[in-house]
């Protein structure tokens, strides 16, 4: 059974994406923190304890993209169920996921069926874990997210400089991205795929994106590189990273991503789950940038998991 304890949270710094642009910066906190009452978020509003790029803002302040939000350490309840830290097995795990580490970043291949961040029922997220495993750490932050049922490269910024500046760069789409994924049925070749996307949130808390003329503008380049008995393994290039983006335009036209529970076809998850297929087959692959702070292009890339590889074997 688990227990209330309270725990005082370190300072975060978030820096708000073009899908929450446009909220009043009260109704992001609250829905931010939700174990926090709703009197302490606007007394921490009125005392300037929360801070968007460094000053002070009223409640009803419009967020907007790439504004960075900091949260003050505030104690609130958790429920603990086992231990108040991460297990020494998930901190082993991340710290063997680090592809690349400088004073600047971090970068990492996130393992599969991990939350970056924590939630309702995730009490420890990626970057939870990596702000554990460096309590000297003053600044870790993630700069993009990834679902999590998707691995691949993830970038963490150590510095806020840094994560400024590479959330410029995410604005303008001057970080190349690619992804592999295996999708349903035959693609012989390359295909663009341009539909606005709109998210639609449901009272339970879950939301799902959908092709909306009222949405925000989409890009996905889907290229064939190996066919198989009903699927196709494709590599992905997105200039924009809305969320779902891969998964709904894979489905929009017509060969979605195996194993993808909400925008995927039953039957053909069922097929590829009998076949060894345990999760969703969607692996972010490279990331490739320039920042100021760099005299070179950054390239970074994450090998394909074992049990995706051993997955294609058997196919």
């Amino acid at each position: 059974m688990g227990r209330e304890q309270q725990i005082k949270s370190s300072v975060e710094h978030l820096v708000i994406t073009a899908d929450q642009a446009g909220r009043r910066i009260d109704n992001y906190l609250l829905a931010y923190l939700k174990d926090v009452p709703k009197t302490r978020i606007y007394r921490m509003l009125r005392k300037g304890e929360v801070r968007v790029n460094r000053s002070r803002v009223k409640q009803d302040y419009k967020l907007i993209e790439t504004d960075v939000v900091r949260i003050p350490p505030i104690f609130h309840e958790r429920e603990i169920t086992r231990r108040a830290s991460p297990s020494p097995g998930l901190q082993g795990l991340i710290y063997n996921s680090i592809l690349y580490e400088d004073d600047m970043l971090l970068v990492l291949n996130k393992p599969a069926g991990m939350a970056v961040h924590s939630g309702t029922n995730e009490p420890f997220g990626l970057i939870e874990i990596l702000r554990s495993m460096r309590p000297v750490d003053g600044f870790l932050e993630l700069v993009h997210r990834l679902d999590k049922s998707t691995s691949g490269c993830l970038l963490i910024a150590r510095h806020h400089r840094v994560l400024r500046n590479l959330h410029k760069l995410l604005k303008g789409h001057r970080i190349k991205k690619t992804y592999l994924a295996l999708l349903k049925g035959k693609i012989s070749r390359n295909k663009s795929v341009s539909l606005s996307l709109a998210k639609q949130a449901f009272r339970s808390g879950q939301h799902r994106v959908q092709v909306h003329g009222s949405g925000k503008a989409a890009v996905s380049r889907f290229k064939p590189l190996k066919q198989f008995d009903g699927a196709t393994l494709v590599r992905v290039e997105i200039d924009t990273g809305r969320t779902h983006q891969i998964r709904v335009h894979a489905e929009a036209m017509g060969h979605p991503v195996a194993g993808d529970d909400k925008y995927g076809d039953r039957e053909f998850n069922k097929k590829m789950k009998q076949l060894g297929l345990k999760r969703m087959f969607l692996h972010a692959e490279s990331l490739a940038f320039k920042l100021p702070d760099y005299a070179r292009q950054m390239t970074f890339k994450a090998p394909l998991p074992e049990d995706l590889e051993a997955f294609l074997e058997k196919l």
